[in-house]
């Protein structure tokens, strides 16, 4: 019956309770009406009728607790209504009733408690036949003090402690709905974060691999044309044409297995036959594999020393390039010079791929705090071969990625001159380092 009320009762119990009470306390005030009525002078029935309608006033307790007190005191003077008055006391101070209206209501009760117990006490005295029982001038009020306050203070205190209990309760009870629903709204952030960090990941991988495999096919692929247009007429040529691709092809698949091989040993603690880049893989996973694949990189990534021999090999595969460098070198993190080698190759792998016999220009600059690169060529040879490279648009978009990841700058686009330029600045410290 949770989803039921009864009147102003939330369980069943509650109205067997009220109702129970109510039926002996109007049992109670109706033998104690016939009392009344004789003391008073009325009919009989018409003090246990009165007696009745007064008791059965407790079963409205909960919903108007004040009203119930109030009969509980108007009664009082025909010492009547006990147990309406403690339990009306007792449900008033576990009531949200403010506690001003509960300390007033507690002592009309009392006042009017000790006043009809002083006067019952006296008559009693007065009346008593035993001549032996002479009690002093404090006797009465003693006696009605003390059985006021019985009547009046334990419903009070006891009502004051269940209702203090209750509001500890809903507050505990509140607490944990709300530490409930916070945990939900984290362990949604948490899910989040770790999608969100699945993504960067296979961002970062996806980056990786095209850096480091698609330099080296596109120079593989520009060799294998160049073999197979001097095969006859050069076979010195044609030799050295073939051994270069093979070398590039040998760089390659080195790369990659270095780069497989950490990405394992990083998802080494998860169940090995899960992907790195599947959605299914712990945020823990991802994390060590991204770690191990950065400490592989500071140790053994390329650097700007290396960005001649970057050159060279794109003189070899037929291209006329100029490299200068300018300024006194600095000292570059680690991952600014990665970053920076990275530019410079993806930006010949372009020239490669979209100007094939044009003329371009490498230039490294150092200026203080910062160094900067760009890659510039001229038009395209319409006289040379398209090498037939497949594009998937991510090499401008990575080169973004990697500068502004580091707090730099990236710019690209046409030249006027009809060729396409690539720059770049990079802080020689980048942030957080």
């Amino acid at each position: 019956m949770t989803a039921r009320r009864f009147w102003w009762w939330d369980r069943r119990r509650s109205v067997v309770l009220d109702v129970g009470l109510a039926l002996v306390s109007a049992l109670e005030c109706a033998l104690e009406g016939v009392r009344f009525a004789g003391n008073a002078g009325l009919p009989v029935p018409l003090g246990v009728v009165f007696g009745l309608v007064a008791g059965s006033v407790l079963v409205v307790r909960r919903r108007w607790p004040i009203a119930v007190v109030l009969v509980s005191i108007a009664v009082t003077p025909a010492e009547m209504a006990f147990l309406m008055g403690i339990v009306s006391l007792y449900t008033l101070a576990a009531s949200e009733v403010p506690r001003r209206i509960t300390v007033v209501l507690a002592g009309m009760s009392l006042a009017g408690t000790l006043i009809v117990t002083f006067v019952r006490t006296q008559q009693d005295v007065a009346n008593a036949t035993d001549g032996d029982f002479r009690p002093g001038p404090w006797y009465v009020p003693v006696v009605s003090l003390f059985l006021s306050l019985g009547l009046t203070g334990p419903p009070v205190l006891y009502g004051l402690y269940i209702g203090a209990r209750r509001r500890l309760m809903e507050s505990l009870r509140e607490r944990a709905d709300s530490l409930e629903r916070e945990l939900s709204l984290l362990a949604d952030r948490a899910e989040e974060r770790a999608e969100w960090a699945r993504t960067e990941e296979r961002t970062r991988i996806a980056r990786e691999m095209h850096d480091v495999v698609a330099h080296r096919v596109s120079l593989m692929v520009v060799h294998a044309a160049a073999l197979q247009a001097v095969a006859l007429k050069d076979p010195a040529k044609a030799v050295k044409n073939a051994a270069l691709v093979g070398d590039m092809g040998r760089r390659a698949l080195r790369e990659l297995r270095e780069m497989l091989g950490v990405l394992r040993s990083g998802d080494a603690g998860g169940s090995g036959a899960r992907s790195l880049t599947s959605s299914a893989v712990p945020l823990a996973a991802v994390g060590a594999a991204a770690a191990a694949v950065a400490a592989a990189e500071a140790e053994d990534g390329p650097y700007l020393a290396d960005l001649e021999a970057l050159v060279g090999q794109s003189r070899q595969a037929g291209m006329v390039v100029e490299f200068s460098v300018e300024g006194d070198p600095v000292d570059c993190g680690a991952l600014v010079e990665q970053t920076a080698y990275r530019v410079v190759q993806e930006a010949l792998t372009n020239v490669h791929k979209h100007a094939a016999g044009a003329k371009t220009w490498v230039r490294l600059a150092h200026r203080g705090s910062e160094v900067a690169m760009q890659v510039e060529n001229g038009p395209s040879d319409a006289g040379t071969a398209d090498a037939g490279l497949p594009s998937g648009g991510n090499g401008l978009v990575g080169m973004r990625e990697r500068v502004t990841a580091l707090g730099g700058v990236f710019v690209s686009g046409p030249t006027d001159a009809g060729g396409f330029r690539v720059s770049a600045v990079l802080p020689a410290r980048p942030r957080g380092t």
